[in-house]
């Protein structure tokens, strides 16, 4: 029987190292670090967490007309995350950090906002599920014996994980902060928005091949 310290040691290993691959989110909180601040990073990286483990669970409980759902519009599901991913790089790649500097102490970006977005473009890839539950599968994570309350522990392992992933990504950017500037900023979006429209694309390409 698989204790409760080995459910959340494991939950939290999944939620950190699933957290780890770069791709678009990545490039986003990197961007919001360096250009907004290490919190909008972090809250753009909980966003993620949050979809990650709305499919973890689906996962976990095996809601089988969720994942029925999934593959019957899995392209399209793809199809309007890659578009808003899209979407994004090209507003990157335009931004003018300047601008964004000489209006820092006038406008409050909302936090929510970096949550939502972040949060609609995770659940976006409904791939995820699968990873999870291939990872779930592979580690015994849980099984027919595992209760609600050990099944909630471990979801909130697999979140707090993550989290801890965005939290040492941004702190870590946070620290090159200061030593980039306003030239380096815009090159900066370009790159990002460059690799936004570059990951969903390519993305989008290999999945269906």
């Amino acid at each position: 029987m698989i204790t409760l310290s080995t459910i959340i040691l494991t939950g939290f290993l999944i939620g950190f190292v699933l957290s780890i691959p770069v791709g678009p989110i990545a490039v986003l909180c990197i961007q919001r670090t360096l250009n907004r601040g290490k919190y909008h990073g972090w809250i753009t990286g909980i966003g993620a967490s949050t979809s990650d483990v709305f499919y973890a669970a689906l996962a976990i409980f095996g809601l089988s007309f969720v994942v029925d759902f999934i593959n019957t519009h899995e392209m399209i599901i793809e199809i309007i995350g890659a578009v808003v991913f899209v979407f994004l790089g090209i507003k990157l790649y335009k931004e003018n950090p300047s601008a964004n500097l000489s209006t820092e102490n006038v406008r409050k970006e909302s936090y929510l906002q970096d949550y939502l977005t972040a949060f609609g473009l995770t659940i976006s890839n409904p791939l995820i599920i699968f990873l999870f539950i291939t990872v779930f599968a592979q580690t015994e994570f849980v099984n027919s014996q595992t209760s609600i309350y050990q099944i909630v522990i471990a979801l909130v392992s697999v979140f707090i994980g993550a989290c801890m992933w965005w939290f040492l990504l941004t702190s870590l950017v946070n620290l090159l902060r200061n030593k980039i500037n306003v030239r380096g900023l815009g090159l900066l979006n370009k790159l990002s928005g460059g690799m936004l429209i570059i990951l969903a694309i390519v993305g989008l390409i290999v999945k269906n091949i």
